[in-house]
């Protein structure tokens, strides 16, 4: 990352760890501590909030430039990482320090149970997600396998563009961003940055299916370019074949208020019709929604 990229993050509260990982307190490890509120994976998988740490090994690099991406794209560093890269104990030991050095903010806050806050300085669940596409890290299944050593579980997440990489990691649960059901929506919408992104999104699709780990797709709704057409996406499903669906909305924050309108924003009840339109065409039922996040669970039958 060059200088202006670093200040950037930093300013926006990303803690970076050696050369090209960062953390960042979540919203609702925020909303657990001071609130009592969940994140929309402890109704779903049991993930306790404040126990988890968000984090990526790859903050500034990506292959896609999607419209609805909230992080500051503009500044992507390319499509792969190049050069030496930190090893994934490093990685790790980094991010756990950086996640105490976020809580440790929050230790005289009146509001904050100290019991729930010690244990939030253990964290027991990664999401590596964050920022950038995490599979663009040479060493992702190492990185997966380190954390789990912390005895942590862990949620991978990714774009598809590295089918190399999906194949090898064994996270807890993997989840694919499946944003577009055709190749002109995937030019539109999600923007690749290399000439065969829809070629390689395919085949991240089949080592996706491979992988023995939990697999979810996740589907991020933007009114007006992938909200109307639920079925399309059956075919694709069918090849992911994953565990879970998760159709969620997006939210018109951060960046994307650079590239998108207010108006682009589904409501809760269109990303619950096209769940429910969805589990029609492809059997799986919809299990379970979470009104704050704007996102629906489908499990198969």
């Amino acid at each position: 990352m060059d200088e202006e990229t670093r200040r950037l993050l930093k300013s926006q509260k990303y803690h970076l760890v050696g050369g090209h990982s960062a953390v960042k307190g979540c919203h609702w490890l925020k909303e657990s501590l001071v609130r009592g509120r969940e994140c929309y994976k402890a109704k779903f998988y049991g993930i306790s909030s404040h126990r988890c740490l968000q984090m990526t090994p790859a903050v500034a690099w990506c292959q896609h430039s999607c419209l609805f991406c909230w992080r500051p794209i503009e500044h992507t560093a390319g499509t792969e990482i190049k050069g030496s890269v930190d090893e994934p104990s490093a990685i790790v030991e980094g991010a756990l320090a950086e996640q105490k050095r976020i809580i440790s903010g929050y230790g005289g806050h009146p509001k904050v149970d100290k019991e729930k806050l010690k244990e939030a300085g253990e964290p027991n669940n990664v999401a590596i997600s964050l920022a950038g596409e995490p599979t663009t890290y040479p060493y992702i299944s190492e990185l997966v396998e380190e954390f789990k050593s912390q005895g942590m579980t862990a949620f991978l997440v990714t774009n598809g563009l590295n089918p190399e990489q999906i194949a090898l990691a064994r996270p807890t649960q993997l989840y694919l961003s499946m944003i577009a059901y055709d190749e002109r929506l995937y030019k539109q919408i999600n923007r690749p940055q290399v000439r065969d992104g829809w070629k390689r999104l395919n085949e991240g699709i089949e080592a996706f299916n491979a992988n023995p780990s939990k697999k979810a797709v996740r589907i991020t709704l933007v009114r007006g370019y992938n909200l109307e057409h639920p079925e399309r996406f059956a075919k694709l499903v069918e090849k992911a074949n994953p565990d879970y669906i998760e159709p969620k909305g997006y939210v018109h924050v951060g960046y994307s208020r650079r590239r998108l309108e207010r108006s682009d924003m589904p409501t809760l009840d269109e990303v619950l019709e096209f769940s429910k339109r969805l589990s029609e065409v492809t059997g799986y039922e919809v299990a379970d929604y979470s009104e704050s996040s704007k996102v629906a669970l489908l499990k198969r039958r």
